[in-house]
């Protein structure tokens, strides 16, 4: 009994490439090479940006000087405005004038004036050159865009919670400010050493962990209730 050839099996291109050494992928017109499209990640963070004090609004100044420079041009072009309409100037513009005329310079009254205009005026320059805000303390910046500030009372009243932790600590008094950290706590047992000790530990890390641009100094002081030895 004969049988008939059943229809050629065509080759299975996987299997010939498994088993042809000689074969490049690299050497096929239509492979598509993606390495050059595949971006590069590396963990090196960004490089933050310097930081810097937050700059105050200070609207209390600047609206109370737009309001007297306001107010004092106002009523000068008014009088101006009345004597060219052959209207009689203000009096106190008339006092002014004669003033300014027959007071020598040596005059207190002068003198006086001219020491309140020449404190304003560094008042002024001041508050333009100086940032403001020193309840906020800048934090550091871990990234460019991002700026955070930490407020000193929340500051103080963090690091006061971690050191009436220490055992042995009655209560604790926290001051912190832009460049020292002071606080004062009361123990009323174990070794005042071992007391600070234990303190400066806990509030040196808490200062650590709130992550601020400029850590602060840190000065710590131990004694005994009113009372006792």
């Amino acid at each position: 009994m004969t049988t008939a050839p059943g229809p050629a099996r065509e080759p299975d291109p996987r299997r010939a490439h498994d088993h042809d050494p000689d074969h490049d992928d690299t050497s096929d017109p239509d492979h598509d090479d993606i390495s050059g499209s595949v971006p590069v990640l590396t963990d090196e963070p960004a490089p933050a940006a310097p930081v810097r004090r937050f700059w105050a609004v200070r609207r209390i100044p600047a609206a109370v000087l737009a309001a007297l420079v306001l107010g004092g041009a106002g009523l000068l072009l008014y009088d101006v405005a009345a004597v060219r309409a052959d209207r009689s100037a203000m009096a106190w513009r008339r006092e002014l004038a004669d003033g300014l005329a027959t007071r020598p310079l040596d005059d207190t009254a002068v003198v006086l004036g001219a020491a309140v205009a020449v404190v304003l005026g560094l008042w002024l320059l001041v508050l333009a050159a100086t940032p403001g805000l020193r309840e906020v303390l800048p934090m550091r910046r871990e990234h460019a865009d991002v700026r955070a500030g930490l407020d000193r009372k929340a500051a103080a009243l963090a690091l006061r919670d971690r050191a009436m932790e220490v055992s042995g600590v009655q209560s604790v008094r926290v001051r912190v400010g832009r460049a020292k950290v002071a606080a004062k706590a009361v123990s009323h047992f174990r070794a005042l050493d071992e007391v600070r000790g234990d303190v400066e530990t806990v509030l040196a890390a808490g200062i650590d962990e709130l992550g601020l641009a400029r850590p602060p100094a840190l000065s710590v002081r131990v004694a005994r209730p009113s009372g006792k030895g």
